[in-house]
């Protein structure tokens, strides 16, 4: 371990202080005496390992001294030897966020949560909260996958390797950190398929003689061509990594022998900043008139570099014995970013859909570009906001799962089941209890409480913030309301049976709307809840349907009506169809009764209403019954006579499937009778069925009828009916 730590402390020599490394050694040594630095899971010693990932990030990405001191303090911090008081009054308050970062991170393993998840990467950032922290993870797991090799507990490597291919590789890509992400990809492969690594290694091996010498015959005269053209440059030739061969062999679905571009030679030029692209595209021409190259295989990074910040130019041209060479070209700063992922290249291309992500991301390489100072001196001033609208939340199993911010128990409880969001009671976050309304913070550990007599109320739509808790607690408010509505239903229904009263649906439906209510379901379902008394409204629906019928305490006969002749009719009507009484009596005022709008041809009777004007009442209208027997002595004969020429309303019933176009079939059947007008329509449609209601124009029973004939014989429609 000395040996170690003082390579560690020359390869920090540029950006620890002699101060920080006499502090450094004596809060060390103190750790180790006390015992805080463990063991982790494989066995391997903390200190050790921290010391061996600063000394990976020496190499491959040039950490500054926050990074370094944090990684070696955030032991002795998890076990309690020092506190972030600490850490903040002797190393500043830039190491205490960077070591509080990795506690963080680090917690979130603790939760046993599967890291194949876009919500575990997420909220990696959002615990991270710096992106030097993130940068310090990847290079401690590759740290930790290079110490793992061989041993025992093959279960716990195929997970670290599994999580190093799906979470700590892609990272790694995004941020230009291609050395790691390569040595990554590569030692997953060796864990989780040991035999295909061992395979490849072993042909690569074999033929590495015969590659070395073809790759020398390749360069020479390469190398000659662009000295002579005035460019200083380096050139060397190198194998695909076996991760990367694997992945070819299996998209190809060839062998070894077969890969295109097995190896590949890079020209790196020195050159200045304003002669970069000029220099590249001169190399360019070079190769490939040396060199056949193949069109399709061409990529122009230069002109426009990837979303990552890589720039290169890569071509692939038929070198000799006809075997296919991938070139790359490009100068020493872009192949500094290739290698270690400078973060003054950084863009981040973001998962599809995540602009916040993209946008932040462009806003790091914009400020890292113009800057003066190192990068990783301006990275401490990024905080990893870019979820802070979105919370994530674990359950007791380890399972992931992406709320809006300001979410709540209850919201939690609809993202895993609508069923346990109704019966939600309450939660326990982090081991407490909560209510139903406890907003929840990243990071938090949920587990609902149920209750069978638990149900959604209108209160809950005040305080949740997911589309899907609302929708869900709509649909079952809606479902419950629509229970009560029909119990209302049956409740007026059988009242009105016992009191041999026809409930007419348009009358029924006018005198609704009289009431106040906007729908027909918000009625009965205050019936249900007794908000309405059902007899009551079966007594104010018999006035309204006979609204001047005379009042009760008018008992006078027929005989001592006046009957107003045409003259002193106020709107009244002529009896010209009709033959009111005594065949004699002639010019007498009537008026089509509105409860059952009958047409010439339907058997009639006569009611003087309290003005004199003559009611005319199908015989079979739902208010017959009620008016004969409370006002038998106003009731006079009526019959038709003459010829039916008189257009009279009347509304049918029409129910069928509810096909395209079957309305209009409809209207097209009524629009070609002659003497018939269609004068409403009202349709309305429910799980592939339609009911409509219907109001024509029509001048007798016989016309109506075949009218009705001629409907029920549409495709599609089941039934037709007049109205009551």
């Amino acid at each position: 371990m000395p040996s170690l730590y003082r390579r560690v402390v020359g390869a920090l020599g540029q950006y620890l202080t002699p101060s920080d490394v006499k502090s450094l050694r004596r809060v060390i040594s103190q750790g180790i005496a006390e015992g805080h630095y463990g063991r982790d899971r494989f066995g391997l010693n903390s200190l050790i390992h921290r010391l061996q990932t600063v000394e990976l990030m020496a190499d491959a990405v040039s950490p500054d001294r926050s990074i370094s001191v944090a990684l070696m303090l955030a032991p002795l911090a998890q076990s309690g030897f020092l506190s972030q008081e600490d850490i903040l009054n002797e190393w500043g308050d830039d190491i205490s966020a960077i070591v509080g970062g990795l506690i963080r991170v680090d917690s979130l393993y603790q939760k046993t949560a599967s890291v194949e998840s876009d919500n575990f990467r997420n909220l990696l950032l959002t615990f991270a909260q710096d992106i030097r922290v993130i940068i310090t993870v990847i290079a401690e797991r590759l740290q930790l996958m290079r110490a793992i090799n061989h041993h025992p507990d093959e279960a716990a490597v195929k997970s670290v390797a599994a999580e190093a291919r799906y979470l700590y590789a892609p990272l790694a890509h995004r941020l230009g950190l291609y050395a790691i992400k390569s040595e990554l990809e590569d030692l997953s492969l060796k864990y989780s398929n040991r035999e295909v690594y061992s395979r490849i290694a072993h042909d690569l091996n074999q033929r590495k003689e015969a590659r070395d010498a073809y790759i020398a015959d390749f360069i020479a005269p390469v190398k000659k061509k662009l000295e002579d053209a005035g460019l200083k440059f380096d050139i060397k030739g190198r194998t695909k990594s076996i991760s990367s061969i694997w992945n070819k062999i299996q998209k190809q679905h060839n062998d070894l022998d077969h890969i295109y571009d097995l190896f590949a030679i890079r020209v790196i030029i020195d050159t200045p900043p304003e002669r970069e692209k000029p220099d590249c595209w001169l190399a360019y021409s070079i190769v490939t008139d040396m060199y056949k190259p193949n069109p399709a295989r061409m990529k122009d990074w230069i002109s426009i570099p990837k979303s990552n910040g890589y720039e290169s130019l890569h071509t692939t041209v038929s070198g000799p014995q006809g075997r296919w060479v991938e070139v790359q070209i490009r100068t020493r700063r872009m192949d500094l970013v290739a290698e270690k992922g400078l973060a003054a290249h950084w863009r981040y291309k973001g998962i599809k859909g995540e602009k916040g992500l993209d946008t932040w991301m462009n806003n790091v390489r914009d400020i890292l570009e113009t800057a003066e100072s190192g990068p990783m001196e301006l990275m401490k001033n990024m905080s990893m906001d870019v979820y802070s609208d979105e919370v994530f939340v674990f359950t007791p199993r380890g399972d992931l799962h992406r709320l809006p911010k300001g979410a709540t128990v209850l919201d939690f409880a609809f993202s895993i089941h609508t069923k346990l969001g109704c019966q939600c009671a309450g939660g326990r976050v982090n081991g407490k209890n909560r209510k139903i309304n406890h907003r929840l913070q990243s990071g938090d550990t949920v587990e609902i409480n149920t209750s069978a007599q638990q149900t959604p109320t209108r209160d809950w739509l005040q305080f949740v913030v997911t589309s899907k808790a609302r929708t869900k607690i709509r649909q079952v408010l809606n479902e419950a309301q629509n229970r009560r509505a029909d119990l209302g239903r049956e409740t007026l229904g059988r009242r009105a049976k016992n009191r041999k009263i026809d409930l007419d649906e348009p009358t029924l439906m006018r005198f609704i709307k009289k009431l106040g209510f906007k729908t027909v379901t918000d009625f009965y379902a205050a019936i249900a809840e007794e908000q309405l008394d059902a007899n009551r409204v079966l007594e104010q629906y018999t006035e309204f349907a006979t609204p001047d019928e005379a009042p009760a305490d008018d008992r006078r006969s027929a005989e001592g009506f006046v009957l107003q002749n045409e003259d002193d009719s106020a709107g009244g009507k002529s009896s010209d169809v009709l033959v009111i009484g005594s065949a004699h009596l002639k010019g007498m005022n009537y008026k089509m009764a509105r409860c059952c709008n009958p047409i010439y041809g339907d058997s009639v009777f006569g009611f003087i209403s309290s003005d004199g004007v003559v009611k005319i009442h199908r015989s079979d209208c739902p208010n017959a019954a009620n008016i004969r027997e409370r006002y038998p002595y106003r009731i006079i004969p009526t019959r038709w006579s003459g010829a039916g020429d008189t257009a009279f309303p009347a509304t049918l019933s029409v129910t069928g499937t509810d096909d395209i176009g079957i309305v209009t079939n409809i209207s097209s059947v009524i629009n070609k009778e002659k003497d018939i007008q269609l004068r409403n329509i009202s349709i309305d449609s429910l799980d592939g069925l339609f009911r409509g209601t219907l109001t024509v124009g029509v001048n007798s029973t016989r016309a109506l009828d075949a009218l009705i004939k001629k409907i029920k014989t549409i495709k599609g429609v089941k039934t037709a009916s007049r109205l009551k």
